[in-house]
């Protein structure tokens, strides 16, 4: 059922795969599945250390405004402009006991870039978009040439953070206009499972496991397949973190690299909260070339920020239930 998937390695320079943090691409361990056309499963191509970046970004910097998340809901905004530098000290002395209060970074649940999606309306809109972060979308154009894309723009992020309990109910990815252009999802931290369904709800899937770096791509007939992650799972070799988040940068990043790299302080902090959680960063070309949206009412694009729960959840007996 598994076969290697042959990518465009001419699309992209070693260089420029370099400067995003990546090996050559030549060197990728990339499969596809049978049944499932468009589908392309790359097994952690990070170089040693370049990981630990995104992580970074993920917790410190895309965190911050005028990116919009979860905790904009029930606070005000002063209270969630700085979510870092109200965690990391907490988050670094945290011990194991489950009684300790939780850090806000360990309540976030998501966050959106670039376009950012309605979860009520489920649709983007011109009228509620921020810069998308460059150094995400060099990364995204290379991994998403590599796989035969060229020329695609990331427009809209969505950034989940799962911990132990957490899940993501079965859906699919449905609001950006083009759908000719790939969903990118990026995993880092604690390991889960992902379901691959089909275009009906009811279609039995196919389960996989998501290990840290690992990168799926979903295009073409897979583009707009069901998908969940119904468990989040420690680390399978058996240690806090896995070993490929132990690795330290390279010395000698290229000129021009996207990559930064993370003083010790700042990745005991990332450390800290990965011993417990996964962050998976999914990236979205919304609109093809030339193309606009459509004509909104003001009613539509009012109340952009939905419910916490509409659309990562904190699993209960109900919802896993439901899940199952």
């Amino acid at each position: 059922q598994v076969f290697r998937s042959q990518l465009s390695i001419s699309s992209v320079s070693d260089q420029d795969a370099y400067r995003a943090g990546l090996q050559p691409v030549s060197r990728w361990k990339a499969y596809g599945l049978n049944g499932y056309p468009g589908f392309i499963f790359i097994q952690n191509p990070f170089l040693p250390g370049c990981q630990r970046h995104w992580v970074k970004q993920c917790l410190k910097l895309y965190t911050q405004k005028p990116n919009v998340c979860n905790l904009d809901l029930h606070m005000a905004p002063e209270k969630t402009t700085d979510l870092w530098g109200q965690s990391k000290e907490q988050l670094r002395r945290k011990g194991s006991s489950k009684c300790e209060p939780r850090s806000l970074l360990e309540k976030l649940r998501w966050v959106t870039l670039g376009y950012h999606y309605n979860w009520d309306t489920k649709k983007y809109s011109a009228n509620h978009h921020t810069p998308f972060p460059s150094d995400l979308a060099f990364l995204s154009e290379q991994v998403a040439a590599a796989c035969g894309f060229r020329g695609f723009q990331a427009q809209a992020g969505i950034l989940n953070y799962y911990h132990f309990d957490s899940s993501l109910g079965i859906h699919v990815d449905e609001s950006e206009l083009d759908h000719s252009r790939p969903l990118l999802s990026f995993s880092f931290g604690q390991s889960s499972i992902f379901l691959l369904g089909g275009l009906k709800r009811e279609e039995a899937p196919t389960a996989m496991f998501m290990h840290s770096g690992d990168i799926m791509v979903m295009s073409g007939f897979s583009r707009l397949l069901y998908h969940a992650v119904p468990r989040v799972l420690p680390n399978p070799e058996g240690t806090a973190l896995p070993s490929c988040l132990d690795q330290a940068f390279s010395s000698d990043l290229p000129g021009g690299s996207v990559i930064e790299h993370s003083s010790d302080e700042d990745w005991q902090v990332c450390a800290k909260y990965l011993q417990s959680s996964r962050i998976n960063m999914t990236i979205r070309q919304v609109l093809a070339e030339g193309q606009k949206f459509p004509e909104e009412s003001e009613t539509n694009i009012k109340g952009q920020v939905p419910s916490e729960d509409s659309h990562h959840q904190d699993n209960s007996r109900t919802k896993r239930h439901k899940l199952n």
